[in-house]
């Protein structure tokens, strides 16, 4: 496939995709926020399922196409990152992907938290480089260095290349446990359901009761 019919198709990708997140008004961060300070699963739910069926393609892809994984090493830089990315985003409310939506329907708050967004990327990269710390790029080099808080790189096709065993069976596992979090998660929607229904007929007894009298 040659390079303009490829940022064709990853243009059409994207305007669907786009589309149907701004029109579903999914979003990642809301589905663990959501659930972990509301316990409310409406957008956890389809993003376990995104995941499952993701894992399954891609690591399928790995064992028997041409799955191309990314390469990076995984370290305690990227801990604290995505701790602070974290952070960010339930103050802003909304994921990277949801921003960027926001923002192109004129939500100026979104604006703000896109453009210090890229301003806490660009600062970080200044302090994770040979400049500013040079230990970093030389600790960088896809194997685990834990002098260096380095733990290499970390996927599925690592762990095909290091051992034999084909991606596809890592996907699984992590099918499976993905799969074992929505079950628990469809359990918990039906004990709040329960007691919301006995609440409900608790609350309309006693109405019953009080009209009566």
């Amino acid at each position: 496939m040659s390079v303009v019919a490829e940022c064709i198709l990853a243009f059409i990708f994207g305007s669907v995709v786009g589309l149907l997140v701004q029109r579903s008004r999914f979003c990642n961060t809301a589905a663990l926020r959501d659930a972990m300070l509301f316990k409310t699963y409406r957008n956890t739910k389809p993003l376990l399922i995104a995941m499952m069926i993701l894992t399954f393609g891609f690591t399928l892809f790995l064992t028997f196409g041409e799955g191309k994984a990314m390469h990076f090493d995984v370290g305690l830089n990227q801990v604290v990152g995505l701790f602070l990315f974290g952070i960010g985003m339930v103050l802003a409310g909304a994921c990277t992907v949801s921003t960027w939506v926001k923002a192109g329907e004129g939500n100026v708050g979104a604006m703000w938290a896109l453009l210090f967004t890229f301003v806490g990327m660009f600062l970080f990269s200044l302090l994770w480089s040979a400049n500013y710390w040079p230990p970093a790029p030389a600790s960088m080099t896809g194997e685990p260095n834990f002098e260096a808080l380095q733990f290499g790189f970390i996927n599925a096709r690592t762990l095909q290349d290091k051992t034999g065993i084909p991606a596809v069976a890592f996907g699984m596992v992590q099918i499976f446990l993905l799969g074992l979090i929505y079950r628990a998660i469809l359990k918990k929607e039906q004990a709040q359901q329960l007691q919301h229904d006995l609440a409900a007929a608790k609350h309309q007894a006693k109405s019953a009761g009080t009209g009566n009298s």
